[in-house]
């Protein structure tokens, strides 16, 4: 469909756009799940916090398992006609939409509830891995041009920052759309009253349930749909190179493996400071519906003010694509990842107010945006400064680009746990009105004083990270001039034979 050149180890736009639409469906389902998951087990299909903090932590864990898993047999995987990526994607399309809608649907039997999230929280993340970290490695294998992949990259971040914005769009708009009330201070209403409240003539609180638990099926019906027409333009639009390079290293053992790529000191670094980076953003989004319906106050706006941060983050990726071309990739880190910290205080300190809050999640959303972006516009370097580094092993991309993923679902998996359980011990009230001054306090550590700790963490990790311009720039053109050597190479075996 797009898969013309301009010349070699160019992309023509449209290659660049199917490619970058490609990285939507994760976006997509994962912003819905890291809004909305943690509300929904809570308050829709109401579950007890231990059992739904049980759900999420073990549902991110076992995803951050199976990405090493996932980027080893892929690492394994032969070559097809359509790549070796691209069969892992196709293949994995159609399961994971299944399982993604099933996480949505609230089982009739309550004491099966836990086992079926589990079921299909975890089923769903491994099929998503299998569409993620081969859709991710990709990145290494539309074009030989450095400038090329931080063009494409750039394509990518827009449309999955775009993605963002309409899983956030979809799911909170929709289920918006349908409200169950809250419980007062003093009422006991669970979800066997729910089911036996026709009897007793309670019936407007299970009627409005059920028309919630309506929306969310509806809103991952849409998203479904969403998931496999992305990646059905993937598919057709973007045709993967075949490595030029000539050596190959042979198959290595899983374990090997992972002492390989984590004993590259730049890879370590790397992956590190943007975990704890990602640990603090993590905490914020899984926490700050529950921030704006309680703390703030803001139960029926909590999808719109989502949804500012995501246009505001959607509109600011050209940004940080000029910011990081002119002034390098670490110098963005820092002052990219900073700017969100005095939005942070200041969405605690200041008094609730709808349109100050929405002035902050605009504000907000420009450092979303580079965290979005960064991580993977610096990730091609690493993996091109281990070539350069070690030119007799090759091949290994996609090990590199699964454990950063499995490294950034740990840090969800964890955020998600802790804070679920935290809302617990706090004392959290399912589907209450208000909730107890220690829940407040809770959020408020969680969305604020937890993600500023862990932004400082992650910068001080990139102080001595090692990859500056000079040093991307001298990797790059050693990797042009060992492309030419092999081409030339092999031209003279041609003339010979």
């Amino acid at each position: 469909m797009c898969n013309k050149r301009k010349s070699r180890g160019q992309l023509s736009v449209c290659s660049k756009l199917c490619y970058a639409i490609g990285g939507a469906p994760y976006q997509i389902t994962g912003c819905a799940i890291g809004f909305f998951l943690q509300i929904y087990l809570l308050d829709v299909a109401l579950l007890d916090p231990f059992y739904a903090s049980i759900i999420l932590f073990v549902g991110r864990a076992w995803d951050a398992i199976t990405d090493p898993t996932v980027g080893f047999l892929i690492s394994r995987s032969p070559w097809t006609r359509f790549g070796r990526m691209m069969p892992w994607i196709v293949l994995s399309t159609p399961f994971a939409v299944l399982c993604y809608f099933l996480i949505w649907y609230v089982p009739s039997v309550d004491q099966g509830k836990v086992v079926w999230y589990l079921i299909f929280y975890c089923s769903f993340q491994t099929l998503q891995t299998c569409f993620h970290v081969p859709y991710s490695a990709l990145t290494m294998f539309i074009s030989t041009e450095q400038k090329e992949r931080d063009s494409a990259t750039a394509y990518r971040m827009t449309v999955e920052v775009l993605g963002t914005l309409i899983g956030t769009a979809v799911q909170g708009q929709i289920v918006g759309m349908a409200s169950a009330p809250c419980i007062s201070a003093g009422e006991d209403l669970n979800s066997t009253d729910l089911q036996v409240a026709s009897e007793v003539n309670i019936t407007e609180p299970h009627v409005s349930l059920e028309h919630l638990r309506n929306a969310y099926m509806i809103a991952s019906g849409v998203i479904c749909s969403i998931y496999v027409l992305c990646a059905m333009v993937l598919f057709l639009g973007v045709k993967e190179q075949k490595e030029t390079c000539r050596v190959r290293t042979e198959p290595m053992p899983f374990f090997q493996g992972i002492r390989m790529v984590m004993g590259h000191g730049p890879y370590a670094k790397l992956v590190m400071g943007f975990l704890f980076t990602s640990l603090a953003f993590m905490f914020l989004e899984g926490n700050f519906a529950l921030f704006c319906s309680y703390t703030l106050g803001f139960r029926n706006d909590f999808q719109n003010i989502l949804l500012v941060i995501m246009l505001s983050a959607t509109l600011a990726i050209p940004f940080w694509q000029w910011f990081l071309t002119k002034f390098g990739k670490k110098t963005a880190v820092f002052i990219g990842t900073t700017s969100v910290v005095p939005f942070l205080i200041s969405v605690v300190l200041v008094p609730s107010n709808l349109i100050v809050t929405y002035i902050v999640s605009f504000a907000a959303g420009v450092s979303v945006a580079a965290a979005f972006l960064l991580p993977w516009s610096m990730l091609p370097d690493v993996v091109d400064d281990f070539k350069v580094q070690n030119p007799e092993s090759q091949g290994h991309e996609a090990i590199f680009y699964s454990f950063y993923v499995f490294f950034t679902k740990f840090a969800s998996g964890v955020s998600l746990g802790v804070s679920t359980l935290s809302l617990d011990f706090a004392g959290y009230v399912t589907r209450g009105c208000t909730q107890p001054a220690e829940v407040d306090l809770t959020l408020k550590i969680l969305v604020s004083a937890a993600p500023i700790f862990f932004i400082i963490i992650g910068l001080l990790i990139f102080i001595s990270y090692p990859i500056n311009e000079e040093k991307r720039q001298g990797n790059n053109k050693l990797l042009k001039e060992q492309r030419e050597n092999e081409i030339d190479s092999d031209s003279t075996e041609l003339n010979v034979v």
